[in-house]
């Protein structure tokens, strides 16, 4: 397998990869029950996509996975910015102040860790639409 199957194939792998993290965080309960179900939401949305990446390479779903993981780095880097009340976590447990420094560079870590996964399926995303254009 070569060429766009493959690329297909990849694309399809990085949204599944994004979806395993978001369960993980879900079934840690590391968020409230709202943030919880949002992400129950989008990895249904997102595996739907990936399964018909992986089999088809529909343009659309194309589309989805590369905006959702766009706005999912966007959230992510408002939340690792402080979001909007200042405080590291506004509503999100991956830092707040009081925690020791530790624990706060290690939520850092991860949600860079989350945004470099999700910008890189977005540019994934991105290069097969382009290059699908083109044949």
């Amino acid at each position: 397998m070569t060429g766009p199957d493959l690329h297909r194939r990849i694309v399809a792998a990085a949204t599944v990869a994004s979806c395993l993290v978001h369960l993980g965080l879900v079934a840690g309960n590391h968020h409230g029950v709202w943030l919880n179900l949002l992400m129950l939401a989008m990895v249904g949305v997102c595996l739907r996509c990936a399964v018909h990446i992986w089999c088809e390479g529909r343009m659309g779903s194309l589309r989805q996975v590369m905006g959702c993981a766009l706005a999912m780095t966007v959230l992510h880097a408002i939340l690792l910015l402080g979001g909007a009340s200042g405080s590291a976590a506004s509503g999100h447990s991956h830092g707040a102040s009081g925690m020791p420094v530790a624990e706060t560079a290690a939520a850092a870590g991860g949600l860079l860790g989350v945004i470099a996964l999700e910008i890189t399926t977005a540019l994934l995303a991105a290069t097969l639409m382009a290059r699908l254009r083109r044949s």
